[in-house]
């Protein structure tokens, strides 16, 4: 069980704490001035890294893959085959919203580990009633 002040942390809250461009970074950057226990899943990692990827270059890409390296404390979920069946049933569960597989297993990890909270600009995130930051 997670600790009680443990926060999901979702791609959209990542890009952007990163980009200053963003219209929530001043949100995230507040928020990440003093993290508590952070909680992710690999595939919120991918889809990060492939954004910086593609709106910037190469460079960016690797820039949040360091950050990523450095945000202490994280804990990333890995997601196999049984974190599929999991998520591709949240897909299906909610077949009427456009959920990405990172969405759904950020469900999952929610729903498993219960965090305090869920920083995200993302309102799929709320269908499973944990606080939105944003």
């Amino acid at each position: 069980m997670a600790r009680k002040t443990e926060c999901y942390v979702d791609t959209s809250a990542l890009i952007a704490f990163l980009d200053r461009s963003d219209s929530y970074h001043a949100v995230f950057r507040k928020l990440f001035s003093a993290p508590p226990s952070l909680v992710t899943s690999a595939l919120v990692v991918a889809e990060g890294h492939g954004w910086f990827l593609r709106r910037y270059d190469q460079n960016r890409a690797l820039q949040f893959l360091a950050f990523i390296d450095v945000l202490k404390p994280l804990t990333i979920q890995p997601f196999d085959a049984v974190e599929l069946g999991k998520a591709s049933r949240v897909v299906k569960r909610f077949s009427d919203q456009k959920l990405t597989l990172a969405d759904a297993h950020g469900l999952v990890i929610m729903s498993e580990r219960r965090p305090a909270s869920c920083w995200s600009t993302d309102r799929h995130l709320g269908l499973c009633g944990v606080p939105l930051a944003v």
